[in-house]
């Protein structure tokens, strides 16, 4: 049995947030200093771990076991958003260091390795999960090329300002058998059912359109609301109708937000000439996504014929769900019986790296309760020892997958 050394996972994972702390939390964004400099530390690490250790072409930071001939993948991302937590991601990545390290210890790393990876800009500060997509070989060059920050800076300027000479680090469907990875929930579930474990089933697809209404200015005093062309009016009916009309026909699992609504020229004495929101929705079932799709557009087409003011929608994302693995997920539920612990089943309603990866090699995702379910956020936190038993957990997999691959 593998066994993992619970004070020097958490003892790693307080020092990696001392890069960009912020607080309790951390602002270590992809590619800023903080992000850059955590990554060199990492990467000592992995080498003091006895891994072969490098920075990528994309700053993905991997430490593969090289003694052995086939591996499992273990990892997450260490970037954060702007203001974020000390666990999101990171943890999954540390996970990874502890296992392989215990393993070389213990003196098993030539049986299957494990192959441990900090993926860069998860979190979008240039382009969602661009460390996972380009170890999975699907970015071109010209995917590199377009994508900037918020602030404007090129990722290909990024890039060059990080410096990162090495090759990019590829998928071997020869070596690698399978991909984990760990995180908090992010979310309140856990806690609320009094388990330590989460086993999670797949990551939601998500769909994101963009509703736009178009009327006439009218002074608001003196316009009858019969001879009125308000753009603002088809446009709460439509929000009212998904707030009210689509729990009769979702997933027990499906969420949706309206995010952003804005009317135009925006003055109380103003009837409305455009108006639009941000209408969302998330399920890891492509049949519930479909259905709620068609009545939404539905729903569009009525309010735009009914008239007077035009609606009409624009799709502005599109991911489809990722479904983990079943016999993955059965080797959580046995590593965490073999730790005493009871699991629960359940969707991840954010996106990952194992979203990436989940369609080009087996992938499974643990994850711990965060504390008040808080995320993204410098309040995030969750019980060290719930920390340590996710790590004995996942280790415990490593164990079963060892088995099996003999």
């Amino acid at each position: 049995m593998t066994r993992i050394n619970g004070r020097r996972l958490i003892a790693d994972l307080r020092r990696l947030a001392e890069f960009g702390k912020a607080g309790t939390g951390v602002n270590r964004v992809s590619f800023s200093g903080a992000d850059i400099e955590s990554r060199v530390w990492l990467r000592e690490r992995f080498q003091a771990a006895g891994l072969d250790a490098a920075i990528d072409a994309v700053g993905n930071v991997r430490g593969v076991s090289a003694q052995a001939a086939r591996a499992v993948v273990i990892g997450s991302h260490t970037d954060t958003v702007p203001m974020g937590g000390w666990l999101d991601g990171a943890m999954g990545v540390l996970y990874g260091l502890e296992i392989a390290r215990s393993r070389i210890e213990s003196g098993r790393q030539g049986q299957l390795g494990v192959d441990v990876v900090s993926f860069q800009d998860e979190e979008g500060t240039f382009l969602p999960c661009l460390g996972s997509r380009s170890f999975c070989g699907e970015l071109t060059q010209a995917d590199i090329a377009k994508p900037k920050s918020q602030a404007g800076e090129p990722l290909v300027e990024a890039l060059r300002r990080a410096a990162y000479g090495g090759p990019a680090w590829r998928l071997d469907k020869g070596r690698h058998i399978a991909y984990l990875e760990a995180h908090i929930e992010q979310g309140p579930r856990l806690e609320a059912a009094k388990r330590r474990i989460g086993v999670v089933t797949g990551i939601v697809g998500i769909r994101r359109f963009r509703i736009i209404a178009k009327g006439q200015a009218d002074h608001a005093g003196t316009t009858p609301m019969s001879m009125r062309k308000d753009a603002a009016r088809p446009l709460f009916t439509f929000a009212y109708r998904v707030h009210a009309d689509l729990p009769a026909m979702v997933g027990p699992d499906t969420v949706w937000n309206i995010g952003v609504i804005t009317v135009r020229p925006g003055a109380a004495n103003v009837v409305a000439s455009e108006a639009e929101l941000v209408v969302e929705f998330r399920d890891t079932s492509s049949e519930v996504l479909e259905r709620i799709e068609a009545r939404l557009l539905a729903w569009i087409s009525e309010l735009d014929s009914q008239g007077p003011a035009r609606l009409e929608a624009h799709p502005i994302a599109r991911i489809a769900p990722t479904l983990m693995a079943p016999d993955l997920e059965a080797l959580i539920e046995a590593g965490a019986a073999e730790n005493g612990t009871a699991t629960l089943r359940m969707p991840s309603g954010a996106g990952h790296d194992a979203m990436v990866l989940g369609h080009h090699l087996p992938s499974a995702m643990l994850f711990i309760p965060s504390i008040g379910g808080r995320s993204h956020d410098v309040a995030e936190d969750s019980a060290e020892d719930d920390i340590v038993l996710g790590c004995e957990v996942l280790a415990a997999v490593v164990e079963r997958l060892e088995a099996r691959a003999a």
